[in-house]
């Protein structure tokens, strides 16, 4: 069947402009000129007898014809893309580039992940870590904004946040809940720690993982559905990474709130206890994020399988 279709080139210019709204950074992204890359829109428009931007001063808007055309040119894109990973990668094996957060990588994947490269030694893992893969953080998309693993350098993403990633198919790993975990020590020094109201002797560690205040737990919030309204939940250290924030912890610096799941391996150690036995809900979850198009290649279904059987035995 013979298709009708304008030149490919002239149909990258539109995709990449359309995803950044600047015909500038297209062409960065495609290494020609910008002049290229308005050359070959116009050509474009020109082919199907319509304007697919509109030229503001300074800016790019899509016209509703482009906005219409681009989610369809996106799929087809990563369609041809996932018909050459086929035919790149060996039946089951190739490489994986998987990033996360950074302390779910080292507190929960890195302690399992022998299991994965014992079973999967035709796969060669690349694990890279970003804060990026939390939602709220600079630079990472907002919530109704789709994800574009290229920029990430991934084939697949774990990602601490709402689960809703436009046109990527999204597995749930787990929720999470926030307790306090303190060094096991504190609990026998000359203030034990029995009930929270017994924390306004302690330092307050806090975690500024997610920068937007509205998204994370704050003290504040665990002290109210603990029932404790006694305790000053503004003071103490601030930690832009949760595995810092656990670490201080551990080192005796206070108590801090840790994610259930990062800290587990700590506590079944000895080297963290969790206070109170009192759990908050996270409104957010850890998910597997991957393009559609590439979720069934062997080495991706391969991970996800493995991973979501992972969390499962753990739940």
């Amino acid at each position: 069947m013979g298709y009708r279709l304008p030149p490919l080139n002239a149909l990258r210019a539109f995709e990449a402009s359309a995803r950044y709204l600047s015909f500038k950074k297209a062409a960065e992204e495609l290494h020609v000129t910008p002049a290229a890359v308005s050359h070959q829109i116009k050509a474009l428009e020109e082919y199907l007898g319509m304007p697919l931007f509109r030229r503001l001063t300074r800016a790019l808007e899509l016209t509703e014809e482009g906005r219409a055309m681009l989610p369809k040119l996106q799929e087809g894109f990563e369609c041809l893309a996932a018909a050459v990973e086929r035919t790149r990668h060996h039946k089951t094996g190739g490489v994986l580039t998987v990033s996360a957060p950074p302390s779910f990588a080292a507190r929960w994947l890195m302690p399992r992940l022998q299991r994965f490269t014992g079973a999967h030694a035709d796969i060669e893992l690349r694990l890279s870590t970003s804060l990026a893969t939390i939602d709220g953080r600079d630079g990472a998309p907002a919530e109704s904004e789709q994800l574009d693993l290229r920029d990430a350098g991934s084939d697949v993403e774990i990602r601490f946040g709402s689960g809703r990633y436009g046109g990527r198919r999204t597995d749930r790993i787990f929720g999470v809940s926030y307790v306090a975990v303190c060094s096991p020590l504190l609990l026998k020094g000359m203030r034990p720690l029995r009930t929270p109201k017994d924390l306004r002797h302690h330092v307050l560690i806090h975690d500024d993982t997610i920068p937007d205040a509205d998204q994370r737990l704050s003290w504040e919030e665990w002290l109210r559905a603990a029932g404790e309204t006694g305790v000053d939940a503004t003071r103490g250290p601030h930690f832009s990474n949760a595995g810092l924030a656990i670490e201080a912890a551990m080192d005796g610096l206070g108590v801090a709130l840790a994610l259930r799941p990062l800290a587990a391996a700590d506590v079944a150690a000895g080297r963290l206890a969790i206070l109170f036995d009192i759990a908050v809900p996270s409104p957010y979850a850890y998910w597997l994020v991957c393009p559609e198009a590439t979720a069934e290649r062997p080495a991706v279904a391969a991970f996800r399988d493995w991973l979501l059987a992972e969390a499962k035995s753990e739940s």
